[in-house]
């Protein structure tokens, strides 16, 4: 027999035993999947864990934070329960602002394991860094060229205002509210006007145009002392008597010391918490739908 010939037998039939060994071993495979349950098992907790991957993918870029056009509309339709009026565009920044910031506390939170075992709200976690970040801060005390620059922009919170004492009837028609000043003059007037006759204490003068009108308190600072008149409110018709009027006073620093010391240190140690957070933001990159 040649060589050749030998060569050719000896690949038969090592192909045929390569065969029969692959065979066997798919049979026993099989004989292995029909009748083992931790192959079971194996197999379709890989096979859940495939499609939990596919439903649930891991988060692309976790330091991507997208302002979506929902979101904006749902601030819109949250600002004014009345819907007589939405954000203007400076109120609108500050609401996304915020969320921005919560939703850095949120995601920073989270990477500081500050939220496990809470199953709550991202605001609540957020608020949880929040506080870990104020907890940080330590203001110096103020200087008293500091104090003295930050009280003559904000000395109006501390000054003494201007106030008025009056009475005032119910908003009505003109022509009853004159009846009602005639009865009044002459001391007759009914049970039910006096009851809902209102007594203003010590009113800050500066409160009246929001609450009646301009005109209502221009004409009632013009009024003398303890007579009745009739004004025009931006809600109708009164009978108003002018009882008292204080003149208001400024404060002096040294006056309320305390009390802007206290103040100068929230807002400084808010400033710096609120630094802190956007320095956090400088991690992220921010996309807005359009």
């Amino acid at each position: 027999m040649s060589v050749q010939a030998t060569n050719e037998i000896y690949a038969h039939d090592s192909l045929g035993g390569a065969a029969a060994t692959t065979r066997s071993t798919v049979s026993a495979a099989l004989h292995l999947i029909r009748h083992e349950p931790l192959v079971h098992f194996c197999l379709l907790g890989a096979l859940i864990f495939g499609i939990d991957a596919v439903l649930h993918p891991p988060a692309k870029d976790d330091r991507t934070i997208v302002v979506t056009k929902a979101l904006r509309q749902s601030f819109i339709d949250g600002y004014d329960e009345d819907k007589e009026r939405v954000p203007s565009a400076t109120e609108m920044d500050r609401m996304v602002d915020n969320w921005l910031a919560n939703e850095i506390l949120y995601r920073e939170g989270k990477a500081l394991g500050v939220d496990k075992g809470d199953d709550t709200i991202r605001d609540r976690i957020a608020y949880k860094l929040q506080v870990l970040i104020f907890d940080q801060i330590r203001v110096p005390k103020p200087t008293d060229e500091e104090l003295r620059e930050w009280f003559a922009s904000n000395h109006k919170q501390f000054d003494e205002p201007e106030r008025v004492g009056f009475y005032i009837t119910p908003p009505t028609d003109e022509a009853t509210a004159r009846r009602q000043l005639e009865d009044i003059e002459a001391q007759r007037e009914t049970d039910d006007l006096q009851k809902r006759t209102r007594a203003m204490l010590g009113r800050p003068v500066a409160s009246l145009a929001g609450s009646f009108g301009d005109d209502f308190s221009n004409r009632l600072l013009a009024m003398p002392l303890g007579e009745w008149s009739v004004l025009q409110s931006k809600d109708g018709w009164h009978v108003v008597r002018l009882d008292s009027r204080k003149p208001g006073k400024l404060a002096s620093l040294d006056s309320v010391r305390d009390e802007v010391t206290k103040i100068w240190e929230s807002n400084e140690t808010r400033k710096r918490a609120w630094e802190a957070v956007n320095r956090l933001k400088a991690n992220y990159r921010i996309q807005y739908e359009q």
